[in-house]
């Protein structure tokens, strides 16, 4: 929530922002927010936003730019924000992906002072030695190689000295920014409170090292019966929440493909192991490695795939497997009606939404896979076809959904790279079937969801004996069964002047009918005409009446 008093303490955070931006182009921002602000535009002396204003690919640049420039939170929010095409074109998607933490080392004596802190003992003695000079250097962390005091190699990440104040600072802006955003139009497309939150929860976990280290130990209890997949082991005596210590673990990248061939490397079966590993993190464990870039993979003897860094991490619920299963079916059979109902079904399909204009948008993009065999079809390339798609719909997927696409796509660029041959689909097939048959057949979370409604029908089936007892002995006596309505007698009312209302109105429309009918059969003269006449006028003021109530009535 917005509160002046953070605003004030964040003022010169802000003012580097503005500042940043301002020197990207900063009307690059304000001319896409909601209101204009007429008095600070003339203040600032910005442009007013014109019909059909469109940002040039500079300024999609300059926005990466920026965000590189003002650090670890704004790297890590463009590149959330590079996985959901649901709220940016295609172009800014390609751009805030080539988002790197592209920063100098922090020295090493404030990353000693770090380490001394948290485990409440000098490197040198935790460790037989440790290099000075980090072997990778991100925005959140560093990383650098030491011995054990066995000789055993590892690798040491220590978080970066005064970053969790930064990203803690960030955060309450960016929390107090989307809470003002929310009250805008874009408001009404997409939840930036909860977007914000989400970020939040995540970045936040990523700076517990923790958690990084469960993380890991959980892929090794999923992956215990899989050969395919080596998670280093996590020496927790010397691991804090700011230092964490993993063992080392040497191979090659898995998109170095020149020294995957001199090693004599089955390309082919690597490819097969990394979908692998991945389908059966989606779609069976519903735990999965959120960021699956190659440098967090490489190859070890046998195919076996190595894997590090596991501060991002994505959960799935059996009934969101469920959906992805679904999708699946029913993008493989070209179905577009059943991939429109899914859609609907798992209320990713707005209200404002014309699901005409959908389905025929979608019917267009399938048809250009009509009749093309599984192995012919690009994943990624489809994929990207969707997200276009989801983009000028409006089309709201969970957040882990857009998180999964580009796990999804990365692993099949990889897959591709590795094996021009490579079937994502074929290979993902086994894993869906057998999702779908284990969700569909009774299975242990039906038994779970019995035991827990078993009291429930327990309270059901004691009480009902009493209750159908009291109401047939009503029943024999012939006495009223007294049920009890909230405001049974307001809506009473309200049924009775309804259909007195009603009554009337049929009656008037008869008699006004009635005479008028009557009046070509009597003379001019006739008295009996000016009686017609008389009672016809009559009914006109009866049936202005009933309008004029039925009116004050709505008022």
């Amino acid at each position: 929530m917005f509160s002046p008093k953070r605003s004030i303490r964040h003022w010169q955070r802000y003012s580097e922002i503005v500042a940043v931006f301002f020197k990207h182009g900063f009307e690059f921002v304000l001319n896409q927010v909601e209101p204009e602000w007429p008095a600070l535009r003339r203040v600032l002396h910005l442009p007013f936003n014109t019909e059909g204003d469109r940002l040039s690919d500079n300024l999609v640049l300059h926005l990466r730019l920026a965000l590189q420039e003002l650090g670890p939170t704004f790297i890590k929010l463009g590149q959330i924000l590079s996985t959901r095409p649901d709220m940016l074109p295609a172009s800014y998607i390609a751009e805030l992906s080539k988002l790197q933490d592209d920063i100098p080392a922090a020295p090493w004596e404030n990353i000693r002072e770090v380490i001394v802190r948290e485990l409440q003992k000098t490197p040198e003695a935790l460790f037989q030695s440790i290099e000075a000079q980090p072997m990778a250097v991100a925005s959140l962390s560093q990383v650098y190689a030491a011995l054990l005091p066995d000789g055993e190699e590892v690798v040491v990440k220590v978080q970066r000295p005064g970053v969790e104040k930064i990203v803690e600072t960030d955060l309450e802006i960016l929390t107090s920014l989307a809470a003002r955003a929310q009250a805008t139009r874009l408001g009404k497309l997409f939840d930036f409170v909860s977007m914000a939150d989400d970020f939040s929860y995540t970045l936040k976990n990523e700076l517990d090292y923790y958690r990084e280290g469960r993380n890991a130990d959980q892929f090794r209890k999923n992956f215990s019966h899989e050969s395919c997949l080596y998670i280093p082991k996590i020496y927790w005596e010397y691991s804090a929440k700011r230092v964490i210590v993993l063992e080392r673990i040497r191979g090659i990248k898995v998109d170095n493909i020149e020294a995957m061939d001199q090693n004599g490397y089955d390309r082919h079966q690597i490819a097969l192991n990394s979908a692998r590993i991945i389908f059966k993190e989606i779609l069976e464990d519903g735990f999965f490695h959120a960021d699956p870039h190659p440098g967090n993979y490489c190859v070890l003897p046998g195919e076996v795939i190595g894997a590090m860094d596991f501060g991002m991490v994505g959960y799935l619920r059996e009934q969101d497997r469920l959906d992805l299963a679904r999708l699946y079916l029913v993008i493989v059979a070209l179905d577009t009606d059943g991939l429109v109902d899914q859609l609907v079904r798992m209320g990713s399909v707005p209200a404002g939404v014309e699901r005409a204009g959908l389905a025929l948008d979608i019917n267009r993009l399938l048809n250009k896979y009509y009749n093309l065999p599984l192995k012919e079809i690009k994943a990624h390339l489809l994929l990207d076809e969707i997200m276009n798609l989801s983009f000028s719909h409006h089309l709201k997927m969970p957040n882990n959904f857009w998180l999964l696409t580009k796990t999804f796509s990365m692993m099949e660029g990889i897959g591709l790279r590795l094996d021009p041959d490579f079937d994502v689909f074929e290979t993902a097939k086994p894993f869906v079937n057998r999702l779908v048959r284990q969700l569909a057949m009774p299975n242990q979370g039906w038994v779970r969801a019995a035991i827990l409604g078993s009291a429930n029908w327990g309270d059901f089936f004691n009480h009902l004996p009493r209750a159908g007892n009291r109401l047939l002995e009503h029943i024999e006596k012939n006495e009223p069964v007294r049920i009890h309505i909230e405001e049974a007698n307001h809506l009473a009312d309200v049924l009775d002047r309804v259909s007195t209302r009603l009554s009337l109105s049929i009656l008037v429309a008869s008699l006004i009918l009635g005479l008028a009918m009557l009046i070509p059969s009597t003379s001019p003269d006739s008295w009996t005409r000016w009686i017609i006449i008389s009672g016809l006028v009559a009914s006109f003021f009866l049936g202005g009446w009933l309008f004029l109530s039925v009116i004050r009535s709505k008022h």
